[in-house]
């Protein structure tokens, strides 16, 4: 099975995917730290190795030929595979290093993912980390993205995922603004209330509560403030403007620390989950692995997880 092969030095199926990406002999030579005249060497020898012209050259630029198309798919394939192989080979012996580009919500960029990234580079002092802060949904292989967090309930994509912990969203206000609220005994009762709505949500003021023996009711708000970051709206809340569905990483150390209470604690709102997106390979890279195993550590330990329970 490896008769095709032996005739062949793989090292210059790399050097062809980097010509053919690269456009030029000169930007391959550049981009692979060789002399140009060593990669013009590679080429010609490719090409007497698999007996064929790969590449049309002119004066100006690099074209495939017919074969070239079709002997470019497959050595890319074979360039990715082994990398792939060689980075998950040295994944146990090799420090860390590189960089690892994360796109993460604005809220939960600033509120978790960088406070994580500062001990992942004490702890691997080679590795380089960027964090991209987004509300949209990014093209992780168009842009260059590892790892993408995201939050709530996971829709269908082509990446792989993982889920790094759950995500609660908890309704929540000041205590002084829950002295002047009066006695609350169901969800019904809470529609008169002031309410601060996060307007990038689908609904933003419909939500359902689940209680106890298996109970289940729907209120809508009518909203007199809106804001459409998660951040704002825990401000708002602070100040006594009203109460607030926000997720549990941003209210987790004002609920310890008593600055918000739970309200109406025995009722519960539908649960999400935050998850780890990443393009899909066979081999994943030690950097990803190391984030999602840091991540679910610091949220263990640092409370971003909410689970104090209401006052």
């Amino acid at each position: 099975m490896y008769g095709a092969l032996s005739g062949i030095n793989l090292n210059r199926l790399l050097v062809f995917v980097a010509v053919v990406e690269a456009g030029s002999i000169t930007g391959a030579a550049s981009k692979l730290g060789i002399a140009k005249t060593m990669a013009s060497t590679h080429m010609q020898r490719l090409e007497a190795e698999v007996g064929t012209s790969l590449l049309l050259r002119t004066t100006r630029k690099l074209a495939l030929t017919e074969a070239g198309e079709a002997f470019y798919e497959a050595a890319r394939s074979i360039v990715q595979s082994t990398t792939e192989a060689v980075n998950a080979l040295g994944q146990d012996v090799a420090q860390l290093r590189g960089t690892l580009r994360i796109t993460a919500p604005v809220d939960y960029g600033a509120a978790v993912i960088a406070p994580l990234a500062v001990t992942l580079m004490r702890e691997h002092p080679l590795l380089k980390i960027e964090i991209v802060s987004g509300d949209r949904l990014f093209d992780l292989v168009g842009e260059g993205i590892d790892v993408a967090i995201r939050l709530g309930k996971l829709a269908d994509s082509n990446y792989q995922a993982v889920r790094v912990s759950p995500l609660e969203s908890i309704l929540v206000a000041a205590p002084a603004f829950m002295a002047q609220a009066g006695r609350l005994s169901k969800p019904a009762d809470l529609a008169p209330l002031p309410f601060i709505a996060l307007s990038v949500l689908a609904q933003p003021l419909s939500w359902t509560f689940d209680g106890p023996g298996g109970a289940r009711q729907s209120v809508n708000f009518e909203a007199g403030l809106s804001v459409n970051s998660a951040h704002a709206m825990r401000s708002a809340v602070l100040a006594g403007g009203g109460i607030a569905v926000l997720p549990d990483f941003a209210v987790a150390e004002d609920l310890q620390a008593g600055r918000l209470i739970r309200v109406m604690p025995k009722w519960s709102l539908p649960s999400g989950g935050v998850f780890a997106l990443f393009p899909a390979t066979r081999y994943r890279p030690r950097k990803v692995n190391v984030l999602i195993e840091a991540l679910k550590a610091y949220l263990t330990t640092t409370g971003a997880r909410c689970s104090a329970e209401a006052q």
